[in-house]
């Protein structure tokens, strides 16, 4: 009995528990959920999982089910993002378990019941449980607000810091911090609003089958703009968590710091005004602007230090353009975390700008089948890529080393941007090949997908089923998570104390 207790109160109080628990869930539903689509279908599997398990999936309500899974799955890795935050930056103690405590019932109760009700049969009481546990991951939300307050002095840092601060001592990467779970809250309210409307003036839809619907409702441009900014602001949480991974600090942690958070404000009003301003997509281009730009600051930095660390490691005084490449890539993961970030401008961003800036002289000519397919796969793409990152930071909090690490990690990565470069190659192939020749392209861009996306999940299931295997052992790694559960990260504590503060007995 004793022993079961220390396993449960290893994956529901310790960060890397918590995380290891929700990475699971997240990877179980992609297994399960993505037999249903695909060439899953073509092979006769979705019969076999939709059978096996009692799926009802009745034609006219894909949309509303698509809907329940996608905020099932963003919902954890919200949760995954909240673990690490309030893991590595400083806060009272009891604040951290209050916020994990109330996400973790959250999400679960809301993946569950979400779930159920879109796929098992609509009892509606699932429905209402549903939106419990939506109510529960937006009430952690406001107490990660109250825990973040950057202007509490408890947490100011010296004025010789080499971290990003105001002249007043305010930590500015506390206050991006702030700034994301605040912008946050007002996009979930957002949706929320909008949802309140289900069967009484709008009704359910996926946003790309709107694109060639030249009038659209309100309603629709709100859930338009919330799903956009919701993904962003997910993308700019990991950055800023990565950010502490890698140290980041110095000019251009400053630099970034002043540029992230009025960029991550400028998006959010522009994502969101889309309801009312027909000029919204101009605002949400210059907060894009400046969020990319904070997030090429991280990379510059980030591949600098790799270099610079592992260079002195050697004992190479005057490396030579290859030793200082071979250095940039000698830790796959770390390398990783900013290789994504400039992969992302060619399948995600550079497409993106592309079709605004010729929109209506190329895409709008195609069939709209072809506009949706590129919509579709851009935002899957992101969505993709964050999840590799989030990957690639619990691999490193786990103590993945060595060979496996390297092996894991560049897998990860070649096996990830082959299948994003195919998706992209694929989702515009009508810039390369008409329609009656298309068919050897779309032939190899799907095998291509198909192979790297699969070869990740092989190597997460290898993973995750070790990590399994392991919670059964009596002196596993479980046991030394349990022990040491917060993640190594530096700057766990202020940089100096304020005075007058005892910052020993207020932060853990």
């Amino acid at each position: 009995m004793r022993k079961s207790i220390n396993r449960f109160g290893y994956l529901f109080q310790s960060t890397k528990g918590l995380t290891l628990g929700a990475i699971s869930l997240v990877a179980l539903i992609t297994a399960i959920w993505g037999t249903l689509s695909g060439p899953m279908v073509e092979w006769g599997i979705r019969d076999l999982t939709v059978n096996l398990l009692g799926m009802e999936l009745n034609h006219w309500e894909r949309e509303g089910r698509i809907i329940m899974l996608y905020h099932t799955i963003a919902m954890a890795i919200l949760a995954i993002e909240v673990y690490f935050i309030t893991s590595i930056v400083p806060m009272k103690k009891h604040q951290q378990q209050q916020i994990n405590g109330t996400i973790t019932i959250g999400y679960i109760t809301a993946m569950v019941f979400g779930l159920w009700f879109g796929y098992f049969g609509h009892a509606y009481i699932f429905h209402g449980l549903f939106l419990v546990g939506q109510t529960l991951v937006f009430y952690s939300g406001i107490l990660l607000a109250v825990a973040l307050w950057p202007w509490n002095k408890e947490y100011y840092i010296a004025a010789d810091s080499d971290y990003a601060h105001t002249k007043s001592g305010i930590d500015l990467e506390r206050m991006a911090f702030f700034t994301m779970t605040v912008m946050t809250l007002l996009s979930a309210t957002w949706g929320a609003v909008t949802g309140s409307y289900w069967s009484n003036g709008h009704e359910t839809f996926l946003a790309e089958n709107l694109i060639r619907n030249p009038h659209k409702t309100q309603l629709e441009h709100a859930i338009i703009g919330h799903l956009h900014i919701m993904l962003s602001l997910i993308a700019v949480a990991i950055t800023l968590i990565v950010g502490r991974w890698l140290d980041f600090k110095g000019l251009l942690h400053k630099l970034a710091m002043y540029l992230m958070i009025p960029g991550t404000i400028i998006l959010t009003l522009g994502a969101l005004s889309i309801v009312w301003l027909p000029w919204a997509h101009n605002t949400i281009y210059v907060g894009s602007v400046f969020v990319m730009l904070a997030a090429l600051l991280y990379v510059i930095y980030s591949w600098k230090k790799l270099i610079h660390d592992r260079v002195n490691e050697l004992g190479i005084a005057k490396p030579s353009f290859g030793q200082k490449l071979k250095a940039l890539l000698h830790d796959p993961l770390k390398f990783g975390s900013g290789w994504q970030m400039v992969f992302m401008n060619f399948t995600v961003s550079g497409v993106g700008i592309f079709m605004a800036v010729k929109l209506d002289e190329i895409f709008r000519v195609w069939p709209a089948r072809e506009e949706r397919i590129t919509l579709t796969g851009h935002w899957h793409i992101l969505a993709a890529i964050i999840a590799t990152i989030i990957i690639m930071y619990y691999w490193d909090i786990s103590g993945m080393k060595g060979k496996t690490r390297k092996w894991a990690g560049w897998i990860l990565i070649i096996c990830s941007d082959l299948a994003f470069a195919a998706a992209t190659v694929f989702s515009m192939k009508r810039l390369f090949v008409t329609e009656y020749f298309e068919q050897p392209l779309v032939n190899w861009t799907m095998l291509v997908m198909d192979f790297g996306l699969g070869i990740i999940l092989v190597v997460l299931a290898i993973f995750l089923g070790w990590r399994l295997f392991d919670l059964f052992k009596q002196d596993g790694l479980w046991r030394k998570e349990a022990n040491n559960p917060e993640l190594d990260i530096n700057r766990i504590h202020p940089a100096v104390p304020v005075e007058g503060v005892n910052v020993e007995q207020e932060v853990k």
